[in-house]
């Protein structure tokens, strides 16, 4: 069970990371800043996941594992056969990447944060639950796209902190009453990744206002 979620949370890792060099890609940062963007997006929602249930150092500093995973896969994408790769049909090979590789890595940080409330905390309640799994799934793309200047997009895009949240309650509920921690581990993923990919190709979007307020001059 514990080598199938650590491959699991390996997964999750390369695929965050990979966004975060995709979108290096996208701002024309050099590699040193696709390294950064990716082993931000790898570990940074662990990192503040761990920091809240009082874990230090955070896992990431104890078995560096996925912080070097976090910059050898952008280090690899910047190779230049690689570039040329997503270099055709530049823009929509580039926003289905970044889609796939960021649904991946949502689900399967969201339901390892539950995960971690279940092993960190005796009798962890709903709200635990759920918190922990959302900012461990959304907390590195969050900083990812800080640090690349975006609005993030769990405030604006494609259902993204929604999924998040109907995973979490997915795993939590199967692991509270069907005692299952690989069914909960996969169903939860499966949940955010099937709700992300249907927001992209259907273009869900929550309510936005019609009438926004100008900033001041």
């Amino acid at each position: 069970m514990d080598s199938i979620l650590f491959i699991f949370e390996i997964i999750g890792v390369i695929a965050f990371s990979l966004s975060g060099a995709l979108t290096a890609m996208k701002k024309e940062m050099d590699i040193f800043g696709a390294c950064v963007l990716g082993m931000t997006t790898a570990i940074g929602g662990g990192i503040i996941r761990d920091l809240i249930l009082g874990v230090t150092p955070p896992a990431a500093f104890v078995n560096p594992l996925q912080a070097v995973l976090g910059l050898a896969i952008p280090a690899i994408t910047y190779l230049p056969f690689i570039q040329k790769l997503f270099a055709h049909d530049k823009h929509r090979v580039q926003a289905l990447s970044l889609m796939i590789a960021d649904s991946v890595g949502l689900g399967v940080f969201t339901v390892v944060g539950v995960n971690a409330c279940f092993q960190s905390l005796p009798n962890p309640n709903f709200f635990t639950g759920i918190f922990l799994g959302v900012i461990t799934g959304v907390g590195g793309g969050v900083l990812r796209d800080v640090f690349s200047m975006h609005l993030p997009k769990i405030f604006v895009k494609h259902f993204y902190a929604c999924a998040s949240i109907a995973g979490a309650i997915t795993a939590f509920l199967i692991r509270v009453f069907l005692k299952d921690i690989l069914l909960a581990t996969i169903a939860g993923a499966v949940v955010v990744i099937a709700l992300r990919f249907l927001a992209f190709f259907l273009r869900w979007n929550l309510p936005k206002p019609k009438y926004p307020i100008e900033e001041e001059k």
